[in-house]
């Protein structure tokens, strides 16, 4: 029978050890130098819920108090999609459909023509509350609007206060859309899971 050094030996206790230790940490989920796992209640989130939203959404880029500005010019004034375009807003989130309408919210963020063939839009931006039990808190969307598409989808990606750790999408709908001017009013119903 082969006799196995002692150096070996030590060498496979030592390896072992390592091993099993490192199984339980992936198990155990303990704190571990800068990761651990934590009990939901310790930050005081409770039972998750689903909240609808809906809001109305005005660009502005006409006139003299626009809301949304050109910040890249698309490179080629030929492309019928203004492919290249980006353009920062900061728009008002009504009650209902008029401008006139109860503020409830701003969205502020940009959007980028997106498509060489098609008008498709990248999109981030956050729905900053300023009213409300949701005020001071933002829900951020982030995602693909093809705004010739009756109805657009876009994924909340998350939020803050109220709408930590959220989740869900939001439906864009197009209400006006001014030919001559750009102007567009955009119905937003968004459905949010959260704490």
């Amino acid at each position: 029978m082969a006799r196995i050094s002692p150096i070996l030996t030590f060498q496979f206790i030592i390896s072992s050890l390592l091993l099993s230790s490192f199984a339980m940490t992936l198990v155990s989920g303990e704190n571990h130098g800068f990761v651990r796992s934590i009990d939901p209640e310790f930050l005081g989130l409770q039972r998750e819920k689903l909240t609808h939203i809906r809001l109305y959404w005005h660009d502005i880029v006409g006139g003299p108090h626009p809301t949304a500005i050109d910040v890249v010019s698309p490179p080629s004034k030929s492309s019928p999609t203004n492919f290249g375009l980006v353009r920062m807003f900061d728009n008002a989130l009504t009650q209902g459909p008029e401008l006139s309408s109860e503020l409830v919210a701003r969205a502020q963020g940009f959007y980028a023509s997106a498509a060489q063939k098609e008008l498709s839009l990248l999109m981030a931006q956050n729905f900053a509350f300023v009213q409300g039990e949701f005020n001071g808190s933002t829900i951020t969307l982030l995602g693909r609007n093809s705004v010739f598409n009756k109805v657009r989808e876009l994924p909340v990606i998350g939020g803050s206060g109220v709408f930590r750790f959220a989740r869900g999408y939001a439906e864009a709908r197009t209400h006006t859309f001014d030919l001559t001017t750009g102007d567009a009013t955009v119905e937003y119903n968004i459905y949010v899971l959260h704490y």
